[in-house]
């Protein structure tokens, strides 16, 4: 009974010890996002949703839930933001070419259709990211469209 005792006592005193250590912040400008809605011309439908569902991982700019002030579920937040921003940041959408933004709608409409995206893991914290039959409907056209708008501009040589 004693070795159990010291041994809570001692991952007690870990735990708050690990509360001292944070993962850097995804605290980026709200304005980073501008270029991307501009450009892609969202409906205010598809922006909510956007907003909503995506550019917490997929932009500089990250809303925290409370509990990211608990280590070590910041890290792991923090790990999830750092690979979405991997796959698609809309933060940095301007340095981007027209074929790899292309590419990166034709990934959206594949992730979104399939309902890979948004990752079940949000949707269980996030409940309103979790999105209707229409919700995905609405945001499969909107990437359709731009995906067109892309096809119709010119292409370097």
């Amino acid at each position: 009974m004693k070795m159990i005792k010291k041994m809570a006592i001692g991952l007690l005193v870990l735990f708050i010890i690990a509360q001292f250590f944070r993962p850097e912040k995804n605290a980026g400008k709200l304005s980073s996002i501008d270029s991307f809605l501009a450009e892609t011309n969202p409906s205010d439908d598809v922006e909510i949703v956007l907003n909503q569902t995506c550019f917490d991982c997929h932009s500089n700019v990250t809303k925290y839930p409370w509990y990211n002030n608990i280590t070590p579920v910041n890290y792991w937040l923090a790990s999830h933001i750092q690979d979405g921003k991997k796959h698609l940041n809309v933060s940095n959408w301007e340095g981007n070419s027209t074929k790899r933004k292309d590419h990166k709608f034709e990934e959206l409409i594949e992730m979104v259709e399939a309902k890979e995206m948004p990752l079940k893991s949000y949707t269980y914290t996030h409940f309103e990211a979790k999105l209707t039959e229409q919700q995905i409907k609405s945001v499969v056209n909107w990437a359709k469209l731009v995906r067109i708008k892309y096809s119709l501009e010119p292409r370097p040589q």
